[in-house]
């Protein structure tokens, strides 16, 4: 029982990570910078919060910590490294669950 429940968290958080990523990635194609910075501060620290994924809460929380930036392509930027961690951090979680 605890072994099919540990395995449907993992899945949980993996479709999780999926859509957030996802609509980091419509967000950023569409230059919504307001979208990308509640996606990346919120849903992204949130979400690596519960996976205790401290690594990626923190860096998302820099992201938000480090404003005002000097350009818009600055934070772009700085979202654009998010989005690759956490791209990496979902490829980790699909093998980890497979």
């Amino acid at each position: 029982m605890l072994h099919c429940n540990m395995n449907t968290s993992a899945v949980s958080l993996q479709n999780g990570l999926e859509d957030i990523l996802g609509d980091l990635q419509f967000a950023r194609r569409r230059g919504d910078l307001g979208r990308l910075a509640l996606l990346a501060y919120c849903e992204v620290r949130r979400w690596a919060r519960e996976a205790h994924a401290e690594e990626l809460a923190m860096r998302s929380g820099a992201l938000m910590k480090n404003f005002p930036y000097s350009s818009r392509d600055e934070f772009l930027d700085a979202v654009d490294d998010l989005i690759v961690q956490v791209e990496h951090t979902h490829r980790s979680l699909a093998r980890s669950t497979d």
